[in-house]
């Protein structure tokens, strides 16, 4: 069983292959980019400034999960009390390039991955490059699950609590359209890379940085972590805390037993 298939290739026969494999997983995020560009009236109308309107799924089930219990809550109001506006000559046209282009790197992200695995694989023993598709499915499931859960439920519960916080009735909430994007960009990329940790922890329980017994051992400490991000990239209160650390510790759960299993076989293999 064979370790490598090019064992045989120089320092700069691997950057050149890096540099290949780059230029496909790119070339793949700006032909995804261009056609977000050209379906700009879905990408904007119908995703980016979907949770602007109050007929936004999460809004209706928190909504009537508040008339269920009998608690008055914003999630019911007609509209948001705020408009987007730009302020610069450039904006719209530099915020719809931008957001192309993430819009590109999310729809071709199970390519770049796959551009990723193409690079590292001739590096690892043939069962482990046969686990290739899996591998493949799983961290683009991941990452997918991530965005939508950063889109569904994190954008929405941020935006209500900024929109309708207020320090006086004198002020009206005017938001810039940069701020209003990166809110929805970054509430949905950083989950879905968040999503990633088990893949993370895989490759790390791989090369030996990592192992089951220290990720048990600084359990609590990754509890406190979790809180934390929780804390930051939600709203300031408990309800919408607890739902962005629950699906955080389940991942890292399970990050646990990828690792002991990823170190398991590793024993496994020793011995025969």
């Amino acid at each position: 069983m064979g370790k490598k298939t090019n064992d045989e290739m120089s320092f700069l026969d691997h950057l050149e292959d890096l540099r290949w494999h780059l230029i496909r997983a790119t070339t793949a995020i700006l032909i995804a980019a261009s056609l977000a560009f050209i379906f700009k009236d879905f990408i904007w109308n119908v995703i980016i400034f979907g949770p602007r309107s109050m007929d936004f799924p999460t809004y209706s089930w928190l909504c009537n999960m508040g008339n269920l219990i009998g608690v008055e809550t914003t999630f019911c109001a007609d509209e948001f009390p705020f408009i987007i506006q730009n302020r610069t000559v450039a904006g719209q046209f530099s915020a719809h390039i931008w957001t192309s282009i993430y819009a590109g790197f999310v729809v071709a992200f199970p390519y770049v991955i796959f551009q990723f695995w193409s690079f590292i694989s001739p590096g690892l023993y043939d069962n482990e490059r046969k686990s290739a598709r899996g591998f493949i499915f799983i961290s683009s499931l991941l990452f997918f699950l991530g965005v939508l859960f950063g889109y569904y439920v994190i954008t929405p519960l941020s935006l209500n609590f900024l929109a309708n916080y207020t320090v006086s009735t004198e002020i009206s909430n005017e938001f810039d359209l940069d701020s209003y994007i990166a809110l929805v960009r970054s509430s949905s990329l950083a989950s879905g890379l968040v999503f990633e940790l088990p893949i993370i922890i895989y490759f790390l329980t791989k090369i030996g940085l990592v192992t089951p017994q220290f990720l048990r051992k600084y359990r609590k400490y990754a509890l406190v972590i979790v809180l934390i991000i929780s804390a930051i990239i939600t709203p300031p209160d408990i309800a919408s805390q607890v739902i962005v650390a629950i699906p955080i510790l389940i991942l890292y759960q399970i990050s646990i037993y990828i690792s002991a299993v990823v170190v398991r076989n590793q024993k496994r293999k020793k011995h025969v």
